[in-house]
């Protein structure tokens, strides 16, 4: 073990250092409490070993100190003191000390405070590691919960903590924000041609497109099934159905084969779009249905298209049919 000694007295440290360093263990030597702490902050040390009545800071204002500290790791405290200063062994407990020694010092009690400090400090190593590994564990539970095992998206649960986080925005500083409801059309079809598995690598691959074509700030989601959901920051109508037609186009242009899509034969998506900004009269979940109607609007106007709650109308970008590939090179 690595053994801080805090002794002004000259003779005492000596004995101390040489009886430390007889028993195997590394000696750091301080003359005073200032010292000392200057010391314990700037080396790891597993015990500190100090007189309890020192000039300017002692040994129970350094102890102190060593309690209060920030290391991730506990070390153990023993004091020094005179015989008939017994009656100052309770203070010094009180401040945080582990154990004491009696001078003149006797290195067969040396040698057994030690042994325990040895066994302390080590049980306290392993909590330390173990309450590390538990906050590794329950951070990666955190992360799990809140992100879609299949797509890598975010969560109905990310998205009803970011839905709580956006309406205060929104009551707090006014900000908008412009929701894009994205559907995967002819999907049931394409799971009964291809299979569920297909199905799955066909989802991935559209949420993959969807997460690359998104802006620094937009926040995407898997809603259920192969409905997906973006949300777009400081964003109005116009803005949003700009961005939902890129993410049609991006979705278009992998050309994934779908035999059950009359209109190309290709995976495409429809989708729609609702604002929301703080002057409105609406919920979030008033926000969200605009969304869904309107892209239950372009579902039934033909697909691979965008609406939006305010226009029903709304006519996709003119684009050109992209030539297929093979879906075994294309979905991974």
């Amino acid at each position: 073990m690595r053994i801080l000694v805090a002794e002004d007295d000259t003779a005492s440290r000596l004995i101390i250092e040489a009886a430390v360093t007889s028993l195997g263990h590394e000696c750091i030597k301080a003359i005073s409490g200032e010292e000392a702490w200057r010391l314990f902050e700037t080396v790891d040390v597993d015990v500190v070993i100090s007189d309890r009545s020192m000039p300017g800071m002692d040994g129970i204002e350094l102890c102190r100190r060593v309690r209060a500290s920030n290391k991730d790791t506990y070390t153990y405290f023993i004091f020094l003191t005179i015989f008939d200063e017994r009656a100052d062994v309770i203070s010094g407990m009180e401040a945080g000390a582990d154990d004491y020694l009696f001078k003149p010092l006797d290195a067969g009690e040396l040698k057994l405070r030690l042994h325990v400090a040895s066994r302390v400090t080590a049980l306290h190593r392993q909590l330390f590691r173990q309450a590390a590994e538990l906050e590794q564990l329950n951070r990666r539970l955190f992360d799990q919960s809140r992100t879609d095992s299949l797509t890598g998206l975010g969560s109905r649960l990310k998205l009803n903590e970011d839905l709580d986080a956006i309406y205060a925005q929104l009551e707090r500083y006014g900000r908008s924000y412009c929701a894009i409801m994205c559907d995967v059309d002819y999907f049931k079809a394409y799971n009964d041609n291809e299979g569920h598995l297909a199905g799955d690598r066909v989802l991935q691959l559209v949420a993959r497109t969807l997460l690359s074509t998104c802006r620094n700030g937009d926040q995407i989601y898997r809603y259920g099934g192969e409905e997906f959901l973006i949300l777009l920051p400081e964003q109005d109508l116009e803005a949003g159905l700009v961005a939902a037609n890129r993410f049609r186009q991006a979705i278009q242009e992998i050309a994934i084969p779908h035999d059950g899509n009359p209109a190309n034969g290709i995976v495409t998506i429809s989708a729609g779009v609702a604002s929301f900004s703080e002057p409105e009269n609406k919920s979030i979940e008033g926000w969200l249905t605009e969304a869904d109607a309107a892209l239950y609007r372009a579902k039934q106007a033909g697909r691979n298209r965008v609406e939006t709650h305010q226009q029903p109308s709304a006519v996709p970008e003119p684009s050109s049919k992209p030539s297929l590939v093979d879906i075994r090179t294309t979905v991974t």
